[in-house]
């Protein structure tokens, strides 16, 4: 019996595995920080307290962080006043642990290396406990948890760990939250144009809402033929040609201007999406392209236009009547593959639920806009969604969109951080033209001249500013929408 019970103590033995570690790198890169403050910038930009297996280790690396940050020194005689006193490492006090770091440190040449070391070990650690989740859940899944779901939670904490080195849905100190706003200052104040989020390309609108913010979802509504989907075609090509990359101290491309944009188009095809992006970039009718009645200068425009832009970072899914899980899945997909920096949807509606909410539309709208809002923080991106608004707009006198319009559609101006409605004067004045050389139509023609080629973009919502209109010009042949030039802003007419 005793044989037996020392046989499994010694398979017991064999089979517990220790977490994946590197104490000695560990102590390594701290030693060099402590004796070359230098070193810390080799990883500061990848490499967070967390990431150390050894707790007091992440202690030590977060307070000499503070203090390099702060241009204060950080040795072990100045750090060891911020650390416990009382704390012990094995058989010597923290203030002798730290002093020995210093001494054994080695050059800091080696500094990045160590620190790449630590983040990939626990980039492993965190990929143990994903893996054993993904196991314990699957033995033993509640009742109300469909393998689907489990599929798409699994999908969900690894795209994480992939993005940010370790996964963790838990609290965060307010301290760390306060320096990423700092950090978004500092970057609107050096960015041209000083804004905080990516720049539209339109500046009227990007002037009042400071460019489409990260993990905002943006929602663009209007009644049919507004222009929804040539404005926001219009926004993604402009961000897409103003894409510039570089690439970071963890060895991913950011965004430093402009950004790849996915786009999802429920009701367009590729080609459809295309045409109207050639057509707005050479100033060619679009109806004239699909007819096919071009002349041979238009379509030399049009082939050297279609070249330049082969390599425009936009993406296209063309998928009708996708889910909101499928959607987030290639999402996810798209931002590991290629980089995602703006999302679109041609729209919401043609989206689906989930099954358990089949048959009840509003329950449907509400899982789809609850997700989107989910994604845009999750993938930290700007996510612009394109509505239909309800009919009973058509009914009023004054056409312009209000926020109870979007009522009938569920939560959407619940988890809308912006909503803009699209408003065309001209559209609804084109449709009541009386009848030539009455006094009405002299009223009419004039008010059609001062509608024109104008549209509104009405901010309707916005969490982080004002509410207000944005005017932008309109040239419905070439599905193009532009900044006005005011009559202030014109140059003096000569008669």
């Amino acid at each position: 019996m005793m044989a037996d019970a020392v046989h499994q103590l010694n398979n017991n033995e064999a089979t517990y595995r220790l977490a994946p570690n590197n104490i000695e790198a560990e102590q390594a890169l701290l030693g060099a920080i402590l004796v070359n403050n230098d070193a810390f910038y080799r990883v500061s930009d990848f490499l967070k307290p967390e990431h150390f297996h050894e707790a007091v280790h992440g202690q030590i690396y977060a307070v000499a962080g503070d203090m390099i940050r702060a241009t204060k020194r950080a040795n072990p005689i100045t750090i060891k006043t911020f650390l416990p006193a009382e704390e012990k490492i094995g058989d010597i006090t923290l203030a002798q642990y730290l002093a020995r770091l210093a001494a054994e440190a080695t050059t800091i040449i080696n500094a990045e290396d160590y620190g790449r070391s630590i983040y990939d070990l626990a980039t492993r650690r965190s990929l143990i406990t994903v893996g054993e989740d993904m196991v314990n859940i699957a033995y033993d899944a509640p009742v109300d948890m469909p393998p689907q779901q489990q599929i798409e939670d699994a999908e969900r904490r690894l795209f994480e760990l992939a993005e940010t080195g370790r996964y963790d849905g838990g609290f965060h100190e307010f301290g760390s939250a306060i320096n990423t706003a700092i950090d978004l200052a500092s970057a609107a104040y050096e960015r041209d144009g000083g804004l905080s989020g990516i720049a539209s390309g339109l500046q009227t609108l990007d002037s009042r809402m400071g460019g489409l913010q990260q993990s905002d979802l943006i929602i663009m509504a209007g009644r049919p033929a507004m222009g929804k989907s040539a404005l926001a075609t219009n926004i993604a090509v402009n961000i897409a040609l103003q894409y510039k990359g570089e690439v970071g101290a963890d060895g991913t491309t950011k965004a430093v201007d402009g950004g790849i944009v996915g786009f999802f188009s429920l009701e367009m095809s590729a080609e459809q999406l295309a045409t109207r992006i050639i057509s707005e970039q050479t100033e060619v009718s679009s109806s004239l392209i699909r007819r096919g009645k071009i002349s041979e200068s238009d379509f030399e425009k049009l082939s050297y236009c279609a070249q330049e832009m082969q390599k425009l970072p936009l993406f296209i899914d063309e998928t009708g009547g996708i889910s909101i899980a499928q959607l987030a899945a290639r999402a996810r997909r798209l931002k590991r593959q290629r980089g995602l920096d703006l999302m679109i949807i041609d729209y919401i509606q043609l989206m689906q639920g989930s099954s358990r909410n089949a048959g009840n539309r509003v329950q449907e709208m509400t899982e789809i806009t609850t997700g989107l809002k989910a994604l845009a923080k999750e993938l930290n991106i700007p996510i612009i969604a394109l509505s239909q608004l309800s009919r009973q707009v058509e009914n009023r006198d004054d056409k312009r969109p209000q926020l109870a319009d979007l009522r009938e559609s569920g939560s959407i101006e619940q988890d809308a951080d912006v909503v803009l409605f699209i408003y065309r004067e001209e559209y609804y004045l084109e449709r009541k033209e009386p009848k030539e050389g009455t006094d009405d139509w002299v009223k009419w023609d004039s008010e059609m001249r001062e509608a024109r080629g104008k549209a509104e973009v009405i901010i309707a919502k916005q969490r982080h500013g004002p509410t207000g209109v944005a005017k932008l010009g309109f040239e419905g042949q070439f599905t193009r929408f532009s900044d006005m030039v005011e009559d202030s802003h014109l140059p003096d007419r000569h008669e």
